[in-house]
């Protein structure tokens, strides 16, 4: 569907900047890089890795690799991935839908931490969660 007046979709938005190739293929590596980030993550957290909230036999906090990092790494890198993408876009449909993606994982983590407190044990998982940040590396703060 048109939008009226003119001959573009609704979707397909002007760019809010132009960059130069040089920064677009920066953004490009810095995507790369997210996405390598959380593949990282997925393999290191081998065994234990689910699509659901599920306990696993020999579930334990993973806190190396990525995970010395940040609690969250995978959706760490996505969220990476998704905002040097929007920025090399330069829409404000490409920053609206990164932000959308970046809550959407946040809400998602902070479910998944209720569960592994539960599964795993408040002390444990809180030890680990004291040291090391939920999504943005060296900016730990004390869990809620």
């Amino acid at each position: 569907m048109l939008a009226p007046f003119s001959d573009r979709p609704w979707f397909a938005q002007v760019q809010i900047w132009q960059l130069n190739a040089t920064l677009k293929w920066t953004l490009a590596a810095l995507t790369a890089a997210g996405f390598w980030f959380a593949w990282w993550a997925r393999i290191h957290l081998g065994r234990l890795w689910s699509d659901w909230l599920t306990k696993k036999a020999g579930h334990h906090v993973v806190d190396t690799g990525p995970y010395r990092l940040v609690r969250h790494p995978i959706y760490l890198g996505v969220i990476f991935a998704a905002f040097a993408t929007a920025i090399e876009k330069g829409t404000s449909f490409a920053l609206f839908g990164a932000a959308v993606l970046a809550f959407a994982f946040y809400t998602k983590a902070r479910r998944e931490e209720r569960f592994l407190r539960l599964e795993l044990g408040e002390d444990t998982y809180d030890a680990y969660a004291r040291k090391t940040a939920m999504l943005v590396p060296f900016t730990c703060r004390p869990p809620n």
